[in-house]
């Protein structure tokens, strides 16, 4: 059967009405627009959002030991209620808004009306109520953002149900808490602070009047910027008072002609005790709580975490105080004649890659040009040059029995530098990476005890070249075990012994340890750590190993509680994944004990006095450009990263740019508080199902019975502070400091923010 004469004949009738299909067609249109509304309900905010919107209550993060660590706000606010704030902010708000506030149920059919007949005459009006306008606010998502019918309808239907669920007294209390007032103020209490220095309950007459102003449109009237057209905006709201009996007529036309007398000043944000490890946390629990069905702004979800408050709090003073230290040193080396100005290619380089230079090119300048004038840019210059040598610290600390995360550090100032140095920054962790290399050898049946030959190596690359590593001290062409060999650092044996093992094995071991979101290149220079990691990833690969060979996933959070206290999920300790065999683990372990006794981590014991069971690795990467330094202790690991974020810059000294002495102080600093306060047991030691044998015990103990200790300098003789040794040979004469470099204080002496003078540039 066709459907053509049918359709035919209904187009015909649509060509050709008639006076019934008329009528019958004008009688459907309310019923046909009752139901599209009624189809856009379902997409609308729930009664339940609703209820939720006028409860401020966010998620709050909890320390193990029953500290706040973070408060998740949805914007920079503090909740006020209506009766702290000023009775001239409402009342200008509803003269000027919605002065028809307390007759309507959330929409205005009288302004409705006369804003679309204003609209359709040329003279575009809004219609909108105070409570539709705090739908939009609360839910601009479900509500929607563009000019549509669909839009209004949206918008009208969710002012009905607020009105439903509100009094008028919570709507303007909702209304002024949630308005948006530039430069990250949100609500009348830190609109109140931001411009005026004061709280919202002090607001004057004009104060209000301004405030409420710049609701039109807030960039277009923004007191900072644009003070003429606020002030006539101010007027407006002031004559609106006036108009409708909220302000006594007499007063107006002084009160018109006074200025605006703003006391600006932006309110941040307190960053918190530990801001970069809160702001990984928040994506986690976002993710958690849309599963589950809450809302983190909202709900009053309270997260224990792991983070030990006293350690976070020390982590936190180490990173501030052991930086300052470095970054006078910095200073020094980049603002000579030989640092910066003596670095004009880098420099360039920099000044090509500044957000200052592409917005100068894109506005129409040659490159040449835009180049040429920030190069003669005093100010700028200055603040580049700050930026690029500004030192940066990271530090976390991972109790290795049971991965639970104990401090976290992810940068001197949060502030300043938000980026998270232990989580998100992947730097080449030099020879910090050599224990998986050794501990590959050792699960194939190496011993400590094997010898290499101290010798020049040439390993050829698949590229054609030739890898030559070196290290400082010249090849003895002696015998060397690889217990020395990796107590002392040694770039020679260490490569000798990739080769051997391969770096295919070391790459799948460092990852079954816990190197597993950065990608591993598998070719020999791996084995000194040139493919770049995270510091997290490090520390947890080190707690690896200081739990006998068992990974554990890095833990953060223990459960979480509704605002009632009751437990919504626990998270239970989770079993380890065998990394590293218990013998190989072992023995790893005790060798790395020799690097803090007798090697490149000596400072730990004859700097900071720490005697107990303690095991780790020093790191320093080409040209001094990263330091490292990890820490092993039965109940905590604990590791620091020190550099620049641009790793193109230095500290320029090859004595402070080593990780012995710029990460190591930062951990010294927090063990040393760790072991004195008792947060971790100083008398703990490792232990292992499978100890070495009796040879072997008996060769680690002559090892360190005959053991050469590094000679303290005259200085120290004397009673004075001895120089920490640097990643040499004991026996090896460290380098001499340059007189102008201070003595590296202990973990309880004052910092010297700059160095001493120099005595010849």
């Amino acid at each position: 059967m066709s459907i053509l004469p049918p359709l035919a004949q209904a187009l015909d009738h649509l060509r050709h009405p008639t006076r019934r299909g008329v009528l019958l067609g004008l009688a459907a249109l309310p019923v046909l627009f009752a139901a599209y509304v009624v189809a856009l309900i379902p997409f609308t905010p729930g009664i339940g959002d609703i209820r939720k919107a006028k409860l401020e209550q966010p998620a709050r993060v909890m320390s193990a030991d029953g500290r706040e660590l973070a408060v998740y706000k949805w914007a920079n606010r503090e909740w006020v209620t209506l009766a702290e704030i000023s009775p001239q902010v409402t009342a200008a708000l509803i003269a000027t808004e919605d002065h028809r506030f307390y007759e309507h149920h959330g929409i205005d059919f009288y302004r409705l009306g006369g804003a679309a007949l204003r609209t359709f005459s040329g003279d575009k009006q809004g219609g909108s109520t105070l409570t539709q306008q705090l739908a939009r606010n609360l839910f601009p998502d479900d509500v929607g953002r563009a000019p549509t019918l669909t839009r209004k309808l949206k918008e009208a239907i969710t002012a009905l149900k607020i009105e439903a669920l509100y009094s008028k007294d919570e709507i303007l209390e909702t209304y002024l808490n949630t308005v948006p007032f530039l430069y990250n103020a949100w609500g009348i209490e830190m609109a109140a602070r931001t411009y005026f220095d004061k709280s919202a309950r002090r607001l004057d007459v004009l104060e209000a009047a301004t405030l409420v102003g710049m609701l039109k449109g807030n960039s277009y009237y923004n007191p900072v910027l644009n003070p003429e057209r606020a002030q006539q905006r101010r007027n407006t709201v002031l004559a609106q008072m006036a108009r409708r009996g909220k302000l006594d007529a007499a007063r107006l036309e002084a009160l018109q002609k006074k200025p605006l007398r703003l006391d600006f000043e932006r309110q941040l944000e307190p960053p918190g005790p530990a801001p970069h490890f809160a702001q990984q946390l928040k994506k986690w629990l976002i993710a958690w709580a849309d599963r589950k069905g809450y809302n983190i702004y909202a709900d009053g979800l309270v997260v224990r975490t792991t983070l030990d408050s006293r350690l976070q709090a020390r982590a936190v003073q180490a990173v501030a105080r052991r930086g300052s230290q470095l970054q006078a040193l910095a200073d020094r080396a980049w603002g000579g004649r030989g640092g910066w100005a003596g670095s004009p290619e880098l420099v360039a380089a920099f000044v090509r890659e500044s957000k200052e230079y592409r917005a100068a090119v894109a506005a129409g300048q040659t490159p040449d040009e835009a180049a040429a004038r920030l190069l003669a840019d005093k100010a700028f210059i200055d603040r580049l040059r700050s930026d690029k040598t500004r030192v940066q610290v990271g530090f976390v600390a991972i109790d290795p029995r049971d991965g639970q995360l104990r401090a976290w550090v992810g940068s001197r100032d949060f502030v300043q530098d938000p980026f998270d140095h232990v989580a998100q920054a992947r730097r080449q962790p030099g020879s910090t990476f050599k224990p998986f290399v050794y501990g590959a050898a050792f699960e194939k049946g190496a011993s400590p005890t094997d010898t290499f030959i101290d010798q020049p190596v040439e390993i050829p690359l698949p590229s054609g070249e030739l890898w030559q590593p070196d290290d400082d001290a010249s090849p003895s062409g002696k015998p060397m075990t690889l217990r020395d060999g990796l107590v002392l650092s040694r770039n020679r044996i260490t490569a000798q012994l990739v080769q051997q093992v391969g770096a295919e094995r070391v790459a799948r071991l460092a990852r079954a340890m816990g190197v597993r979101q950065s990608p591993l290149e598998a070719v020999p220079s791996l084995a000194l750590g040139t493919s770049p990691v995270t510091l997290k990833e490090m520390v947890s690969a080190y707690a690896t190993l200081a739990n006998g060979g068992g990974y554990i996933e890095p833990v953060v959070v223990t459960r979480v509680e509704d605002s009632a206290g009751k437990v919504l999920e626990a998270f239970a300790p989770v079993a380890p994944e065998a990394a590293l065999s218990p013998a190989a683990a072992w023995t790893l372990l005790d060798t790395l004990r020799g690097v803090i006794d007798r090697g490149t981590g000596v400072a730990i014991r004859n700097q900071f006095g720490l005697t107990a069971d303690l095991a780790g690795k020093t790191g320093t990467t080409q040209d001094n450009t990263d330091g490292w330094f990890i820490l092993m202790h039965p109940q905590l690991v604990g590791g620091a990263w020190v550099g620049f974020n641009d790793n193109r810059i230095t500290l320029r000294s090859d004595y402070w740019g080593q990780g012995a002495r710029s990460a190591l102080p930062v951990v010294g600093d927090v063990f040393h508080y760790v072991l004195r306060n008792r947060l971790v047991d100083a008398k703990a030691r490792f232990v292992s199902t499978e100890q070495p044998g009796l040879l072997e015990r008996g060769w680690n103990w002559l090892a360190g019975l005959f053991a050469r200790a590094p000679e303290a300098p005259p200085e120290a003789r004397r009673g004075k502070r001895p120089v920490v040794p640097s990643e040499v040979p004991p026996a090896a004469s460290p380098p001499t400091p340059p007189e102008w470099l201070p003595p590296m204080p202990g973990p309880d002496e004052p910092v010297p923010l700059k160095p001493a003078t120099p005595a010849a540039q």
